[in-house]
């Protein structure tokens, strides 16, 4: 029986697609831009998004836009053109966070309408800049990224040439309806580069390190980490005859091909699924956990050792060169408090870690981040210690353990920051202010001590604050005003009873 296909004219497109038509894409509904981009052929793609990176109950954290992370991957590599399709005010916005995160380069733009979407035409304009960027005396490789739109409307990235005058080119889609946080957006680009680099090293040689090859095994580092502690870790692992190797996401594209060529792979941030699907494809072992605090330091000193089998006295050396110097900071550099922590950075684990070892009271862990095997002996640790560890955490779970458990500091994204400070607590931004300091080995055990008990020590002046101003700016009195605030409890009452009498009628109505 012959199969009859209707064509769809542009026109009857528009009618259909939620993201065409009168620019509404960018805020149609998760659910509408889901299906329309199952519907234009994306299902294999999100499928395996789904799979690698699995939402909470909440479906999504509250985070900033998922592009960011594979858009600063990007710009960090040298060598490396970035070109966005999206809506323009999607570009717009992460061009500027990119920027005001020290991005010194500019992102290339493809612009569309209605029409282009339609008729392919958006397609063949990204194709157009593609071959116009593509000089190999400029760039090693492109990356093209579709935003929500093209995603949903199935824009074919992988249908692009995958060189073009020696330049590779590497399509991605990271829609914020597939990809839930920007920190596993940096994994989408940085596992889709490892894959294309492992298809060169499988076909013939490739270009060295521009150091050279180690003359020793090398440990290629999994996560976005202080520039000091590859050096750190290089100093732990050095008795045991090792090195370190490149640090994934990498600065420029030879350094992939440096990072394959390891013995293990130690995935200091757990939830780079993809970059881990790839190294295992290549045949490398994954180690978990870092090497942080006392403890910490001490078993995963002997993970590698036993992933790189490397004999027990040389373990043993490596643990004895450097685990009294890191008790000994961690003694001269104690601290006293009880501490909330979340973050959508995914080193959320270990930095609890770090400041229990510290001598913290760490009561609350949220990542925005999933669980994965590669962090569960650091969820295991903390439980151990009665800290509530969560997964997918949301803003609203991240509050009520402040509430909880009102801690001394309170260390999280920028609204529960700004939530604690409300509260007279004080607070630190996890991105800024923690993350951004070494965690690793003596550098790391004594990096937060200073500026963890000097942000406690700020509670006296946030009574004295709070005294003085009481409760202006609270409640009724927020806002401006030219005179003095009056509170109208009759108009509350009013109001409540309106919203409950429109509850009630729409009740009834889904009873009929």
């Amino acid at each position: 029986m012959t199969k009859t296909i209707i064509p769809i004219t542009p026109e009857e497109k528009l009618k259909t697609d939620p993201t065409l038509g009168d620019g509404l894409g960018c805020h149609s509904g998760e659910a509408e831009m889901l299906a329309a981009a199952k519907a234009a052929g994306k299902s294999e793609t999100l499928q395996q998004y789904a799979k690698d990176y699995p939402k909470g109950p909440h479906d999504q954290p509250q985070s900033m836009c998922p592009a960011f992370g594979a858009l600063r991957v990007g710009l960090r590599m040298r060598r490396t053109a970035t070109i966005l399709s999206g809506s323009a005010c999607c570009v717009y916005g992460l061009t500027f966070t990119s920027h005001f995160y020290g991005a010194r380069r500019s992102v290339g733009y493809v612009p569309f309408n209605s029409e282009t979407l339609v008729t392919g035409k958006l397609f063949e304009d990204i194709r157009d800049s593609v071959y116009q960027e593509a000089d190999p005396e400029k760039y090693d490789a492109i990356v093209i990224i579709n935003l929500c739109v093209p995603t949903a409307s199935g824009v074919p990235l992988q249908l692009l040439p995958k060189e073009i005058n020696g330049v590779r080119i590497i399509g991605i889609d990271v829609p914020g309806f597939g990809v839930p946080t920007h920190a596993e957006a940096k994994d989408v680009l940085a596992g889709a580069m490892l894959n294309y680099a492992r298809n060169e090293a499988m076909s013939g040689p490739v270009q060295a390190p521009r150091a050279g090859r180690s003359s020793k095994p090398t440990i290629t580092l999994l996560g976005e980490i202080f520039p000091a502690d590859p050096v750190g870790i290089g100093m732990m692992i050095e008795p045991m005859g090792l090195a370190v190797g490149a640090s994934v996401p990498t600065r420029e594209w030879r350094e992939m091909y440096q990072a394959l060529d390891c013995v293990t792979v130690a995935a200091l941030h757990p939830f780079y699924t993809s970059c881990i699907r790839e190294f295992e494809a290549a045949g490398r072992s994954i180690v978990g956990s870092a090497p942080v605090g006392y403890e910490g330091t001490a078993r995963w000193l002997e993970t590698i050792g036993k992933s790189t089998n490397t004999p027990q006295d040389l373990i043993a050396a490596a643990q004895n060169k450097i685990l009294p110097a890191i008790k000994g900071v961690l003694a001269a550099a104690p601290i006293k408090g009880r501490i909330t922590l979340s973050g959508y950075e995914g080193s959320e684990l270990i930095v609890a870690r770090l400041l229990i070892e510290s001598g913290a009271d760490v009561r609350y862990v949220g990542s925005a981040c999933p669980r994965t095997p590669w962090s569960d002996e650091d969820r295991e640790w903390l439980e151990a210690k009665g800290v509530h560890v969560q997964f997918r955490a949301s803003l609203e779970q991240d509050l009520a353990a402040m509430k909880e458990f009102k801690p001394d500091l309170a260390i999280g994204t920028t609204p529960v920051v700004q939530a604690a400070k409300q509260a007279s607590i004080p607070s630190l931004y996890f991105t800024n202010l923690i993350s951004a300091r070494p965690l690793m080995g003596p550098a790391g055990a004594g990096s937060l001590a200073q500026v963890i008990n000097a942000a406690i020590g700020n509670q006296a002046r946030f009574d004295e604050m709070k005294a003085f101003f009481g409760d202006v700016g609270s409640g009724f009195k927020s806002g401006v005003w030219e005179n003095v605030p009056q509170d109208h409890p009759e108009f509350k009452a009013e109001v409540r009873r309106k919203l409950e009498k429109k509850i009630k009628k729409r009740k009834a109505e889904e009873m009929m």
